[in-house]
């Protein structure tokens, strides 16, 4: 009877290693059409990038947006379910969204707004209250009244946290208005005890005594970690309640998030956001030196917190890559790691080597797929090349 049990096992085992082998990963494209403003690209140089990396692999989902150009979505909406891919908005939440609704400002612990970093036309990263719940209608608002008649099958929401690093200590201390305070407070955190702390302290505030790529960065000072883990909370539960209301309108939600290591410093609590996401995508950018590259935000925290202790000396290899991913792998949601395709100088200086470096390792966790980010637009064709080789 035993042999039989353990030859039952044995086959079920064999099976599910078969199912999993013959898992083939599925791709996100994003297409970027560069801000509110009519788009960069025609209808016809979309279809026409999409489809040749369609031939190349097997796209899913296309993310595009946020121009109010209803047209080229359509055109583009038309072409992309024909042949059953679906097409998401790009929509962002917390910054960006001046020229389309009136916002509350984010501040920092001290009233004062956080200042902004201008990557591009459209691209400033003035953050927004997360707490106000005018900003949040404002957001379903926009989808609402710009983009609810252009034949999207979901929404990807991007800018869903606070300030980074860009504006140094300032950027990840708050928000610190009435709203957030009260909401802090709820959560068992004195926002006045956090200020006279961190004034009494210095960097010191910030340093950690340890880090596990699954419990991130452990902070000595139980006061900042009361903060950074109310902070997660405080954000990630309105970027929730926004996801919630989307996902109503009978529309797939994706996320953009930072890496795992650096989330909390910006409020984002991947347990409760892949609680309310159909997929995430960690921005695992090893090669952009702009919002959200790993190494350009680790840099920029250890450039602003020069005294505190703990900080370990991470390369951006492909290494750190794995423990990144590894971290993702606890959550329930679908997961589609983002790795930098585009090519700008200075910005994102790519190669084909780095590209194909970065799709190994992100298949090898055998994750759903992966977002090729964050332009397919400005890829070389030199950078399309790595895509034939994805089961090697």
């Amino acid at each position: 009877m035993k042999k039989i049990v353990y030859m039952i096992v044995g086959v079920m085992a064999l099976l599910a290693c078969q199912k999993q082998q013959s898992h083939e990963a599925e791709y996100v494209v994003q297409v970027s059409l560069g801000g509110w403003h009519s788009p960069d690209y025609t209808a016809e140089q979309v279809i026409g990038r999409i489809d040749t990396v369609s031939q190349l692999i097997p796209v899913k989902k296309v993310i595009i947006g946020w121009s109010q150009d209803k047209e080229i979505y359509r055109q583009v909406g038309d072409y992309l379910h024909d042949r059953g891919i679906r097409m998401l908005l790009w929509l962002p939440v917390f910054a960006e969204t001046e020229e389309v609704c009136e916002n509350t400002p984010a501040v920092d612990l001290w009233g004062q707004v956080p200042t902004n970093y201008d990557l591009a036309a459209g691209e400033g990263f003035r953050f927004n209250c997360p707490s106000d719940p005018q900003n949040a209608a404002n957001v379903v608002a926009v989808y609402d009244s710009l983009f609810s008649d252009c034949g999207f099958d979901g929404v990807f929401i991007d800018r869903i946290r606070t300030q980074s690093f860009v504006s140094g200590v300032s950027g990840v201390l708050g928000c610190g208005c009435p709203l957030c305070v009260e909401r802090f407070a709820a959560e068992g955190v004195d926002i006045q005890a956090v200020k006279a702390e961190f004034e009494t302290q210095g960097d010191a505030f910030f340093s950690v005594s340890g880090y596990t790529p699954v419990e991130g960065f452990s902070f000595k000072n139980p006061v900042a970690a009361a903060f950074f883990k109310a902070k997660g909370q405080v954000v990630s539960s309105s970027v929730a309640a926004i996801a919630d209301s989307l996902r109503s309108r009978g529309l797939e939600v994706g996320m953009d998030l930072y890496a795992p290591f650096m989330a909390p410093f910006v409020g984002q609590d991947y347990t409760i956001l892949a609680g309310h996401a159909d997929f995430i995508k960690p921005m695992l950018y090893r090669q952009t030196f702009a919002p959200a590259g790993m190494g350009f935000e680790y840099d920029l925290l250890r450039k602003a917190l020069p005294a505190a202790t703990g900080y370990p000396d991470f390369k951006m290899d492909v290494d750190f890559l794995h423990t990144q991913l590894e971290a993702m792998e606890p959550y329930s949601c679908a997961k589609y790691p983002g790795i930098e395709i585009n090519y700008r100088p200075v910005v994102a200086p790519t190669s084909p080597e780095y590209i194909s470096e970065s799709l190994k390792a992100v298949l090898s966790h055998g994750f759903d797929g992966a977002v090729l980010s964050w332009n397919i637009m400005e890829a070389p064709l030199s950078h399309l090349e790595p895509l034939k080789q994805k089961d090697k």
